[in-house]
């Protein structure tokens, strides 16, 4: 499904056999709201844990890994930006709305649905990553507090079942929301949130640093007792760093939000103005923290409880994640709710589950509730809230996230798109120069999505 060039044409250029569509959304994004959806995007649950990842590479590997990844991102972007329109000889340029329409338009429907796998893994994963890593924030501000009245020696054990069912149940309802279009509110509050649980605890980090009164860490990394496990560990913190970088699976998505007609240019802009800003924020909470606990950097550098006081600021940069993962979490599960809903549409265009309520709340305005959407979304948010609670390991779980989908959806479809947008001819300067970029980068990801496996069996196993 593809809308024309002019938002005044036809809402959507559909075949016979598909049910026709409601009109998307007038475009009204700009820079700045495109730079709030990626930050909201990206700084995320991985930047917790490069401190960790920092501490298992070292202190020349650690930042030229994460430089490596900013700049793979950043060139995925410019090649998805010449994505998101497909020039058609009989209507003009036609909008791809979704990474997979992209992927369809350009490489056909074989591709597209490969594509498709990859990209429902990897926001399904989102959310189940998201609601590991809330339970584990609003676990650590109770123990922040307990560890504060008892001492830290005391035993401050708290489970976290009970936090991801009450982050699943704030996710129902923010689920209703109608479309992408709608949470702009929402990745606006999600990145200042962000920005302020960075700078917490890059702030905290220097605290600690400056009472110690020196550099901690070395040049190899953490010291394991046998290489095996040190390559393990490798592994999964290239994992995590490929993690904090999702920004390929919601480009697109956020493209489609933007003003016409410049949307490439103006998404070019916000993505060097936010990968910019998040590297660096990243480079300086995986330093600090590193710097600051050497060898016993904590998987996760504000709950892993390296830091105790002042407990009062740790419980804010908490209480701050938590909000920030509620709005991630609806940037990453918006897309993959209308590409879901949509193929349903498809393949069921009459019947029930089409029919929309008018509903009316007291001291609420009255709004739409669709059957489609209501239940479609509550096994989704059900789904991943009982996988997280099945599997809590954060640091494997997000390395094995970032190996599934870093190499497909922010390599190799960005590559084969752009070769088939500019009619990159084979052999050519550009095209072996690409083509070479793709297949180093495969290695490194497989590399990290078996460690993290590794990593997962080893903690089930314990």
């Amino acid at each position: 499904m593809e809308e024309s060039h002019s938002d005044h044409q036809a809402p959507l250029l559909a075949n016979k056999n598909q049910p026709r569509q409601r009109k998307p959304p007038r475009r009204t994004g700009n820079v700045w709201t495109a730079v709030a959806h990626i930050i909201t995007g990206v700084i995320g649950a991985g930047v917790l844990s490069l401190a960790w990842s920092m501490a298992q590479l070292g202190w020349i590997a650690g930042p030229l890994a994460m430089l490596l990844f900013a700049s793979i991102t950043l060139i995925s972007t410019y090649l998805l930006c010449y994505c998101y329109k497909t020039p058609d000889p009989e209507v003009g340029p036609v909008r791809n709305r979704s990474y997979i329409d992209a992927v369809n338009s350009n490489l056909g429907q074989t591709n597209a649905r490969v594509c498709g796998l990859f990209v429902q893994i990897g926001l399904y994963g989102m959310g189940i990553a998201y609601t590991i890593t809330s339970a584990i924030s609003l676990r650590a501000i109770q123990k922040s507090n307990c560890y504060h009245k008892e001492g830290h020696d005391a035993e401050c054990y708290f489970g976290d079942a009970q936090y991801m069912l009450a982050f699943g149940v704030i996710q129902l309802i923010l689920s209703q929301i109608n479309n992408f279009h709608n949470i702009q509110w929402l990745s606006v509050v999600a990145a200042i949130m962000s920005f302020a649980y960075s700078v917490i605890g890059l702030a905290l980090g220097i605290a600690k640093v400056i009472a110690n009164g020196f550099v901690m860490g070395s040049i190899r990394g953490i010291t394991t007792s046998t290489t095996g496990e040190k390559v393990w560990l490798v592994s999964q913190a290239l994992g995590d760093i490929a993690f904090a970088y999702p920004y390929s699976l919601i480009l697109i998505e956020i493209q489609d939000t933007l003003s016409p007609p410049s949307e490439m240019d103006t998404m070019k802009t916000a993505s060097i103005i936010s990968i910019s800003a998040t590297t660096f924020f990243y480079l300086c909470c995986g330093a600090l923290g590193y710097a600051a606990f050497g060898d016993n950097t904590p998987g996760n550098l504000l709950t892993g409880f390296g830091f105790y006081e002042p407990y009062w600021l740790i419980d804010i940069a908490n209480v701050c994640i938590v909000i920030h993962l509620v709005g991630g979490y609806q940037v990453y599960s918006q897309p993959l709710f209308a590409n879901v809903e949509k193929w349903i549409s498809q393949r069921f265009p009459n019947g029930y589950i089409h029919k929309d309520f008018k509903v009316k709340l007291p001291l609420v305005k009255a709004f739409r509730l669709s059957v489609l959407r209501m239940c479609f979304r509550t096994i989704f948010v059900a789904s991943t809230t009982i996988i997280a609670m099945s599997f809590p390991y954060f640091n494997q779980v997000l390395g094995v996230l970032g190996g599934i989908y870093f190499w497909p959806l922010s390599i190799y479809f960005p590559v084969q798109m752009y070769f088939k947008q500019r009619n990159v001819e084979a052999w050519s300067a550009k095209w072996v120069t690409l083509q070479t970029f793709s297949f180093v980068c495969l290695p490194i990801t497989l590399f990290a999505l078996v460690g993290s496996i590794e990593g997962i069996i080893t903690a089930r196993s314990k």
